[in-house]
């Protein structure tokens, strides 16, 4: 046999060995980690329920307290609540920037096979959580009244307002670093747990609040405090988890913070962080325009902004099953993203976005069917309160329905690298679109262009994801039927 000949049978041979390797280890990966194999329904079902229920929870924390305060303290009490929203918000936009950014490159290192760099994104992760946490509650604490006031507290509200949240700052820490913390380890395979360090807290929240509040006779106090309490609980619970990762061990190295580290921690946490920082601008633009055009109104400043914040939170419970389920594709669309397994990430986005939209249906109906019947579970109050409610419910959560596009799409783009697009779909809704027209509409139409503000911008940063996510999917196809051509040759 010539030479040529010899070195052509041994490459031959060489590469159909690499072939053979390849779809070994590949085996083995999808063997090691059920993400790349697992059927689809059922990852989304293991990940997103305890992603659900963890939103839930923090959803729970203000609507537990607001039903209790609503009954025990009255309105100006469930108004102070509301002004002290953003606060809470702030809170939920650090630990998903961080908790979100971390998981995300710890999922695609870890479907890249580099362990040592998903070790080390999780260390740097928690560290950035205790420093943002601290950071809040010590800006928080020093300029409590100013903050307040241009949250839009009234005279008579503010003083509920102070109580409240000069307690509820002493939590910020605990609950930014278990929110975090929950990510990663949802992000290592443990949903379950994640869910229930979270479902814990709650549980002691929802026991000490009317202990507190009714029998201790605490009021606002009482509220808060039982607040913190159940987020000290449920962050001692996840940061047990922390000495016990299944597929990475943190050592001392993992917490050596680096730019590089911080820097994609930030980028790939930014489209989460970003939805939440704009609803806390809208929430505050928005309780000011309710107080303005409030008072100038039959219905005044105080039951606009009672109103309102009960509805935000009513909303937040269904937003937490979008959101949960949003978050619950991330490591799954990460890893097998970071694997190239396209197919796969094309059918999670699709199965999470109709079970998000059938969610948004049963929203809708509750919404426009029982709005004064949610509204009761509040407290009481006057006529017109309960009408204001009806129609604030009716007409500013209209479209509902469509809700499930804009955060299934966003962390979507985010999960699988593409951090920009991820941004601006967090954007759309709240900034491009609801923000302007809450200030614009009242001019020419009073407190109820408030109300037509909400479905417009639903309608309108509904469209504008579905654009970019037909492409993206078409992209998606394209690439797999490469991989599989490139495979078959």
């Amino acid at each position: 046999m010539a030479l040529s000949e010899t070195a052509a049978f041994i490459y031959e041979h060489l590469e159909e060995a690499i072939k053979v390797r390849d779809k070994k280890a590949n085996t083995v990966n999808e063997q090691d980690n059920p993400l790349g194999y697992e059927k689809e329904s059922k990852l989304l079902v293991g990940f997103a329920i305890p992603c659900i229920i963890s939103m839930l929870v923090t959803a729970l924390y203000n609507i537990v307290d607001q039903i209790f305060i609503g009954q025990g303290v009255g309105m100006l009490g469930n108004a102070a609540t509301n002004i002290a929203f953003p606060l809470s918000t702030s809170c939920t936009a650090i630990s998903l920037l961080l908790g979100i950014g971390s998981a995300t490159n710890f999922s695609l290192k870890l479907g890249a096979g580099e362990e040592k760099e998903s070790a080390e994104y999780a260390g740097n992760g928690i560290c950035l959580m205790a420093i943002f946490g601290i950071a809040l509650f010590a800006v928080t604490t020093i300029f409590l009244t100013p903050m307040l006031k241009f949250f839009g507290a009234t005279s008579e509200v503010l003083p509920y307002a102070q109580e409240y949240t000069r307690i509820t700052a002493i939590g910020f820490p605990f609950l930014i670093a278990n929110t975090g913390m929950s990510k990663l380890i949802l992000a290592d395979g443990s949903p379950r747990y994640s869910m229930t360090s979270m479902l814990v807290g709650a549980i002691v929240n929802t026991i000490l609040d009317p202990i507190f509040i009714f029998g201790l006779q605490m009021g606002m106090r009482g509220a808060a405090l039982a607040t913190i309490i159940g987020q000290i609980v449920s962050f001692g619970i996840s940061l047990r988890y922390m000495f016990h990762f299944k597929t990475i061990r943190l050592t001392k190295e993992s917490f050596h913070m680096t730019g590089r580290h911080i820097e994609n921690i930030f980028k790939f946490g930014a489209s989460a962080c970003f939805n939440q920082i704009a609803m806390t601008i809208v929430q505050i633009v928005l309780n000011n325009t309710l107080s303005h055009y409030g008072a100038q109104s039959v219905y005044g400043g105080d039951i606009p902004l009672a109103c309102a914040g009960i509805i935000t939170k009513v909303n937040m419970i269904f937003m937490s099953f979008v959101i949960g389920i949003s978050q619950g594709i991330q490591p799954i669309i990460g890893f097998n993203y970071g694997a190239e397994k396209y197919e796969r990430v094309r059918k999670s986005y699709l199965l999470a976005l109709g079970t998000a939209t059938v969610l948004s249906g049963i929203a809708f109906f509750c919404f426009q069917v029982f709005p004064r019947q949610i509204i009761s579970v509040f407290g009481s109050g006057s006529e017109l309160y309960f009408q204001f409610s009806e129609r604030y419910f009716r007409i500013y959560m209209f479209l509902t329905l469509i809700n499930g596009i804009q955060p299934v799409t966003s962390n979507f783009f985010n999960s699988i690298g593409k951090s920009q697009l991820g941004v601006f779909m967090s954007l759309t809704r709240q900034i491009l679109f609801l923000l302007p027209l809450i200030v614009i509409f009242p001019l020419f139409m009073g407190i109820d262009g408030v109300m037509y503000a909400g479905p417009i911008a639903d309608a309108a940063a509904a469209i504008v994801c579905g654009y970019f996510m037909v492409r993206e999917l078409k992209e998606l196809s394209a690439m797999d039927r490469k991989k599989k051509e490139e495979y078959a040759a």
